[in-house]
């Protein structure tokens, strides 16, 4: 039989643990972002409102305001969370980064690469294409270069990384990589291709083919 004390642990063990009111607030706010992405998808950077944001994610409108303010923080908020993924982790620190660094070959390299963007443009994409629709909202505006700035950054670290170990093609500098990168690593070609009826592995082939052409001085087999 047990006694007292073992039923007591047996009843803790058993009994499903509250959660912290950091994890209550980090879920509320999950809820928030992914109302508000599925809100601005559908009613657009102006049409969407903080008040329909609250009422996806089933909470009172303040709730919003006190932990995002405004709507571009709240933009931007989705932007974030879009590219850092399920595990809310920055790309250099995602799966597809170490693949790309660890890679044998410079086309290895950017099928990791291609692979991880694909993936982050699917997350992405669509908030993108609602914030670049808004150009003559400012704080909009802002939003979209801050991001564009990053994924710069976020490039050329990539570009740096085949240089230094594959090296790039002939007549190709460093400023003109990150530049292609931006353009077939953008959410405008994802979009555009998967409108067309591409699946994402046939983006992946393609894209992972085309940077290794532009940008590799040995660019492999296709």
């Amino acid at each position: 039989m047990l006694g007292a004390g073992n039923l007591d642990e047996v009843v803790a063990a058993v009994k499903p643990r509250k959660p912290t009111r950091r994890e209550r607030a980090a879920a509320t706010r999950e809820r928030i972002v992914r109302a508000a992405t599925e809100e601005f998808a559908e009613a657009g950077y102006v049409g969407a409102r903080m008040a329909d944001v609250a009422a996806g994610a089933g909470v009172a409108v303040q709730t919003v305001y006190f932990i995002f303010h405004t709507k571009p923080e709240l933009l931007a908020a989705c932007y974030d969370h879009a590219v850092l993924g399920p595990e809310q982790l920055p790309p250099p620190q995602q799966v597809f980064w170490g693949e790309m660094v660890s890679a044998r070959s410079g086309r290895a390299a950017l099928a990791a690469f291609a692979g991880g963007n694909t993936e982050i443009l699917s997350r992405v994409a669509a908030i993108d294409e609602v914030a670049r629709a808004a150009p003559h909202e400012p704080e909009a505006a802002q939003v979209v270069a801050y991001h564009e700035q990053l994924r710069r950054q976020g490039y050329a670290d990539v570009v740096a990384i085949l240089a230094e170990r594959w090296g790039l093609r002939r007549g190709v500098e460093r400023e003109t990589a990150a530049d292609l990168l931006l353009l077939f690593g953008s959410s405008a070609t994802y979009l555009t291709l998967r409108r067309y009826g591409w699946s994402e592995e046939r983006f992946i082939a393609w894209k992972t083919d085309a940077l290794a052409k532009q940008l590799l001085a040995r660019p492999g087999r296709a």
